[in-house]
């Protein structure tokens, strides 16, 4: 076989690895400022670890809608069975282009998502009381990572004919 006919599902999994790699980028900046906040908080008050470790762990919900859309991708070119399916380099471009919304999405709002969910922890340092409205302000950020997943799972599912 030559290796041109791999070309399209090159294109396909180079869109399942920017889905999850920069979802997960996104994530893991925004779990760490969360986390450097935490940490300021909780060096001066260690009660308020639970607190503290649900709003740093927001940031991370990104990561794993990539990684959900990465194996989505697997998947559908059944790299996980017995032989994956030979997708022309058409085919392989639509799945990349579908898997951008949740990489580019959830990258940005991975990060945002952490600096908001670091001011929220700062929040509740000063008034523990109003822990109901630290949530909201990070969950705000997390609604267009959300819709971003929901896109690229439609843009699979519908977008994209393969066979």
């Amino acid at each position: 076989m030559e290796y041109t006919e791999y070309f399209g599902l090159m294109i396909a999994l180079a869109g399942a690895a920017f889905a999850w790699g920069m979802a997960g980028i996104g994530s893991a900046i925004g779990v760490g400022v969360a986390g450097e906040s935490a940490a300021g908080v909780l060096s001066e008050d260690p009660d308020k670890f639970v607190m503290c470790l649900m709003l740093q762990a927001l940031p991370g919900t990104q990561g794993f809608y990539g990684f959900i859309v990465a194996f989505m991708v697997l998947a559908r070119v059944q790299l996980l069975g017995d032989a994956p399916i030979l997708v022309t380099w058409v085919q392989g471009l639509m799945i990349l282009a579908a898997c951008l919304p949740v990489a580019l999405v959830c990258w940005y709002s991975g990060i945002t998502q952490g600096k908001t969910s670091a001011a929220s922890i700062q929040m509740i340092a000063k008034k523990p009381e109003s822990i109901g409205r630290a949530f909201i302000l990070p969950a705000m950020v997390e609604t267009y990572a959300v819709v971003s997943l929901l896109t690229s799972i439609i843009l699979l599912n519908f977008g994209v004919r393969l066979g």
